[in-house]
């Protein structure tokens, strides 16, 4: 048995969110680990005028000891750790952070569809802005690259360029570029750089780049070979790298640092690090995870070790909505609203929530528009990603690839206020074609088990098979190109006493089989007229389930989702689907 049950090792996890800071406590009940309680409180930062992270904690760990009754901080706000004899404190800590603006980002590579395309893929994977890229084939003068350099002040530069072994001249010449162009910044300016391109120029880079860098790492090659992209090396360079940027930004990080012995994450990269878990721990089971914030839509999407991680920074229903509006219409806002409002009202509630990201929907409409709002930028974001994606994993249609569990969390979706409106949330804007399990991380725990795994490899795994995260709904979504009102799929539902319902859905709509929590069904599916339930066209097939909040959904409603252009007829459809799922 692992020393750490023996101990019965505790642990503190603290995410800091751009709006909310939360602070989860994880110990060993019965020699197993268990998620035993969270305490929140709004994020200091200095966007609430409070200028310093750490009263956030303080106030949310202070609220799980009042929550748990068990002490976590001495009387002068200090965490107790480790434990002490009387049974205060905690052993360990681990945090993860998404507060603070997108770190603006250079780009620099040798051919953009070649290493500037890898090193473009690894910025997306972290909470940067982009403000400018670099290549072989600039037309800008020299002089017209410094000055845009100097005058974009990135605080993170990301450099690849040249397969391991190849030719060296031409990169040499941009990191000249670079090394000019932060030579004139003011010293508490400069940039942090991170080279991952080809090796035999480490130490050049070093040398070149080394005292002009605010911070200067060297990780393996992102591009080896023009065949092989390798992201995960640089990506977890980044991690770390990312979090000594913030550190400059908010010296409060160190504290923090020397409170978690070190173990300190980007939310998105610990969140990406246990779908892959996940995945690679289900057989090499396809699986997506959506977190929807304040400041950013993160999308983890994990084929077995093959990770795919994006974060948006430019989507999120808080600060992040000032910006939407360069890449959506308030009318595309508008659509997914099951009750017809004003336009303006539309445009002025995404106003203030952008200046106001704690405000929570104080009437039905607030909370509806919201959860347009929600559909919207998860919608956006899948669509980028899925253009992201690999040839292999693609779909005809520009459909989200096949994933048998999907993972969401943020509050806008866990704390609605009906489970209809969560799934139909969900369905609406991720439109998963095939067979899907749909969970929701209700306590935001993955990110934190992600950073966990860090000292505790084993804490993760027994936390989340005691429970942890609530199956919404089994769904099966058909495609079909059959008009609407044609039966396409008959089902069929055995259960374990042996009692059966039989359902023949048509084309556009929504039906529900009912299956208690924890019970195990059999779920026979016969597709009509050549539709495509996840098995193939025309494949007729049975899979086994597992009861949920919301049973098995059949969404019939059609991929890629279209809704009527006229208003009165799509609102009186989208109240028909909200309806159907008690939403």
């Amino acid at each position: 048995m692992p020393a750490s049950l023996v101990d019965g090792n505790s642990l503190l996890a603290v995410d800091v969110g751009a709006v909310t800071t939360r602070a989860a406590y994880f110990d060993v009940v019965e020699g197993q680990y268990r998620f035993i309680g969270m305490g929140q409180s709004p994020t200091t930062n200095h966007a609430s005028g409070m200028r310093n992270l750490v009263l956030g904690v303080q106030l949310a760990v202070e609220n799980l000891q009042n929550l748990l009754g068990k002490p976590f901080m001495d009387e002068e706000g200090r965490l107790l750790i480790p434990s002490q004899p009387d049974g205060s404190g905690v052993d360990g800590m681990v945090v993860t952070l998404s507060a603070g603006t997108p770190i603006k980002t250079l780009l620099v590579g040798l051919l953009p569809d070649v290493s500037l395309h890898s090193v473009e893929k690894l910025a997306n994977t972290t909470y940067t802005r982009i403000v400018d890229s670099l290549s072989l084939n600039d037309p800008r003068r020299l002089d017209e690259q410094v000055n845009t350099i100097i005058r974009q002040s990135p605080e993170l530069i990301l450099i690849a360029g040249g397969v391991d072994g190849g030719a060296t001249h031409s990169i040499n010449n941009i990191i000249e570029t670079i090394g000019l162009a932060a030579y004139l910044m003011p010293d508490g300016q400069r940039p942090a750089m991170l080279y991952a391109g080809n090796r035999a120029l480490a130490g050049a880079i070093h040398n070149t780049l080394g005292k002009i860098a605010s911070e200067l790492v060297i990780c393996p090659n992102v591009r080896p070979t023009l065949e092989v992209e390798a992201l995960g090396p640089a990506q977890r360079e980044l991690a770390k790298l990312t979090i000594n940027i913030r550190q400059r930004q908010m010296s409060e990080i160190d504290e923090l640092r020397i409170l978690s012995g070190g173990v300190i994450l980007p939310t998105p990269y610990a969140q990406g690090r246990i779908v892959r878990f996940l995945s690679v721990d289900g057989e090499n089971k396809h699986i997506l995870s959506v977190d929807i914030g304040a400041s950013a839509v993160s999308l983890a999407a994990a084929f077995g070790e093959d990770l795919h991680l994006n974060v948006f920074p430019q989507f999120g229903v808080g600060e992040a909505l000032t910006g939407l509006l360069k890449y959506t219409t308030i009318d595309d806002i508008a659509r997914w609203l099951p009750i017809e409002t004003p336009l303006e009202t539309v445009r002025d509630y995404l106003y203030q929530k952008s200046l106001y990201p704690h405000y929570l929907p104080a009437t039905r409409e607030e909370l509806l528009i919201e959860q347009a709002l929600a559909r919207q930028n998860i919608l956006l974001a899948t669509q980028t990603m899925v253009s992201r994606l690999p040839g292999r994993y693609r779909r005809t249609l520009g459909l989200l690839p096949s994933f048998e569990l999907i993972l969401a969390s943020g509050s806008v979706i866990t704390n609605a206020p009906a489970l209809g409106q969560k799934l139909l949330m969900l369905l609406d804007a991720l439109q998963p074609a095939g067979i899907t399990t749909l969970a929701l991380d209700q306590n935001n725990l993955l990110p934190m088990l992600g950073a966990a795994a860090e000292v505790n490899n084993l804490l993760p795994i027994q936390v989340i098979e005691s429970g942890a995260l609530a199956y919404l709904a089994t769904v099966i979504s058909p495609i079909s190109n059959s008009s609407y009102g044609t039966p396409i799929v008959r089902a069929k539902l055995i259960r374990e006493d042996g009692t059966t319902m039989t359902s023949e859905v048509n084309m556009g709509n929504l039906q529900i089989l009912p299956l208690e929590s924890g019970q195990t069904a059999r779920l026979e599916l016969r597709p009509l007229r050549n539709a495509d339930v996840g098995l193939g066209p025309g494949r007729a097939g049975a899979v086994d389930v597992i009861g949920s909040s919301l049973g098995v959904v059949i969404d019939a409603r059609g991929r890629p989702l279209k809704l009527p252009s006229n208003t009165t007829d799509r609102v009186k459809l989208l109240k028909k689907w909200l309806k159907t799922v008690g939403g």
